[in-house]
């Protein structure tokens, strides 16, 4: 994992610019502690940060190639891994590249060498890329097929920026912080838009994309998307199918020259995943294996419409039949609460997010790996692959004509409660929703033979993949990184989604339940409970406490005059938050809602400004 940032201009000579290459430097810290370097020419500016995780003492970028006369020809800089560079570095070396050493970066280097752009359809993997070629004087943004690592840019009539995170672009100097409409539509109504960015002029490179850049202008196309095709295998051929595929993936992903751990939450997509490290370990190395919970909770759950039980008692379960050298973080309402964690949280996801409480104990919980290991493998992507979310089993969802995770709100609004009702109004939050989604659904690819029923879950599969896995990679990715820690996502693995995205929607529930194709491709890996334990989604807490402190932090933001957010929010809303005794929900106003508010207060404390 690694960190990028740069600058291309046709107007100003950057090789004389090092105000720029030191503002670039600090960008981003977190994702590159071990090293951080710089190129530079006339048109172009690469400043790289590195977190060593292949080729400890190789690797460093950029990478540079050069030509018989030794002139630079193509510089890359690079953040990702590949996981079949091993392949690709023998077929280079068939066709006459030399290695100077054994990393992934220089692989990459030389495929673009020899492919170009189109090198990305063969990089298996996760990755984020920048490439100069001098000799053309293009500049070429590549980003892995589901967005597993940022990449953003912003054009301007000055120059053209990139970076892994926006706030790395504020440091060129082209743009500032600034959200206007549009973005705080995209940053408050939970419809992730591929492309689109909460900052003014700031774009995302799209997964799968490729984006060049040139005296001639941006350009933008499509190397990988989603495909309909038949699927011919019978169940059985299926399940082992998909067992084939994960031991491939999991033999792949744990290649590192560093520790290496696997998140643990005791459901079915963790469980498997750490089950299938550890025989790839083949007890030569004892596995990490790292859990939160929720202090509150060990004594105190109950269940609800999603969480059906507490994680800790299948964790222990778990890491007992693994014999993992296992550590469980207990959160309580006071690193919640923490002020500084809130707005560490907020810089690092560069905006507000949907569920505070799970962003800091996620933030809290990257901390504590960190301490021991600096890779980590997650179960993120199956719910969304292989149907395990509430929203593709309950009729009610399933037939709503919106994003199946706003018709689970039951009508609420997630982050916008506590919003200006005129400003509400005025944006038109229900029509850009309406918008978004209409929009998704016209991208579904579909064979044409689908039945009614086969057909909407293949739309549901879709948004989920196209829209929802964005809110969870980023998550992953930004506290992730926040405390240096790489995480990797097995089931977000091009071949295996190729697979499991054609297959009928009867197979993926063969046994009735929710993703019953990975319960059986695994049933062998796993204790019982374990295997037969109901979806619980990442936790929430249900600490009655925490609900007080936001609304005590709440206050305390209403009655600072200073506070810009104030001039966003809703005055009887907020009201009603604090006083009524339902927190205001009464009124319309859910948990998120409140926590949106006290993030919005974070970001801009951080120096976002807003345009309206």
């Amino acid at each position: 994992m690694c960190g990028i940032v740069g600058l291309v201009s046709f107007t100003d000579d950057l090789s004389r610019r090092p105000d720029l290459s030191q503002a670039m430097h600090g960008a981003l810290a977190l994702r590159g502690p071990d090293e951080v370097s710089e190129w530079s020419s006339p048109r172009a500016l690469f400043v790289p940060r590195r977190l060593a995780v292949v080729d400890l003492e190789g690797g460093h970028q950029p990478a540079i190639a050069t030509d018989a006369e030794g002139r630079e020809t193509v510089v890359l800089s690079y953040t990702g891994e590949v996981f079949n560079f091993t392949e690709l570095r023998e077929e280079l070396s068939r066709r006459g590249h030399r290695f100077r050493d054994r990393s992934d970066t220089e692989v990459v280097l030389r495929a673009y060498q020899e492919w170009g752009p189109a090198c990305a359809e063969r990089l298996r993997g996760m990755f984020a890329f920048a490439v100069w070629d001098v000799e053309q004087e293009e500049l070429v943004l590549v980003r892995d097929r589901f967005g597993i690592y940022p990449l953003f840019y912003a054009e301007t009539p000055e120059g053209f920026a990139f970076g892994s995170e926006p706030k790395a672009l504020f440091t060129t100097g082209l743009i500032g912080p600034v959200v206007d409409r549009a973005g705080l539509l995209e940053a408050l109504s939970f419809t992730p838009t591929p492309g689109r960015s909460v900052f003014k002029h700031t774009r995302e490179v799209i997964p799968g994309e490729v984006v060049r850049y040139s005296r001639d202008g941006v350009r933008r196309s499509r190397y990988w998307t989603f495909t309909a095709r038949p699927h011919t295998d019978d169940l059985a051929t299926t399940e082992r199918t998909v067992r084939e595929i994960l031991e491939d993936i999991i033999r792949r992903q744990v290649t590192a020259d560093v520790p290496i751990s696997s998140m643990l939450s005791g459901g079915l997509d963790s469980s498997a995943i750490c089950a299938l490290v550890n025989r790839s370990l083949g007890g030569g190395e004892r596995l990490r294996t790292f859990s939160m919970e929720f202090a509150y909770h060990l004594d105190n759950f109950r269940p609800d419409e999603v969480h059906d039980s507490p994680d800790a008692p299948y964790v222990a379960k778990m890491a007992a039949h693994l014999g993992s050298d296992h550590r469980e973080l207990l959160i309580d309402r006071h690193h919640l609460a923490d002020v500084e964690g809130q707005a560490a949280v907020v810089r690092a996801m560069d905006r507000p997010a949907a569920g505070l409480d799970m962003y800091v104990s996620l933030y809290r919980l990257s901390q504590e790996v960190r301490r021991f290991s600096t890779v980590t493998l997650t179960g993120d992507g199956s719910d969304e692959l292989f149907g395990g979310y509430m929203w593709f089993h309950d009729p009610f969802y399933v037939k709503s004509r919106t994003f199946p995770w706003l018709g689970a709100s039951h009508q609420m609004e997630f982050l916008s409660g506590l919003l200006d009702r005129g400003l509400y109004a005025d944006l038109d939050f229900p029509g850009y929703v309406r918008e978004r989604y209409e929009e998704a659904i016209a991208e579904v690819p579909l064979t044409g033979e689908e039945s009614a029923h086969e057909r909407r879950m293949r739309e549901i599969t879709y948004l989920n993949m196209t829209r929802y896995l964005r809110v969870i990679l980023d998550r992953k990715d930004r506290l992730g990184m926040a405390a240096s820690v790489e995480g990797r996502v097995p089931f977000c693995d091009h071949e295996l989604v190729e697979y499991v995205y054609n297959v009928p929607w009867e197979m993926k529930v063969a046994d009735g339940r929710e993703k019953s194709l990975l319960r059986a491709a695994v049933r062998d890996l796993l204790p019982q409970s374990v295997l037969e334990r109901k979806k619980s989604p990442y936790p929430t807490v249900q600490d009655p406490a925490y609900r007080t402190g936001l609304r005590a932090q709440l206050k305390t933001i209403t009655e600072d005059s200073g506070a810009r957010v104030n001039g966003l929010l809703d005055t009887d809303r907020v009201k009603s938050v604090l006083t009524d005794a339902t927190f205001g929900l009464r009124a319309g106003v859910t948990r998120m809602s409140i926590e949106a508010a006290v993030q919005m207060h974070h970001w801009f404390e951080s120096g976002v400004t807003v345009e309206l």
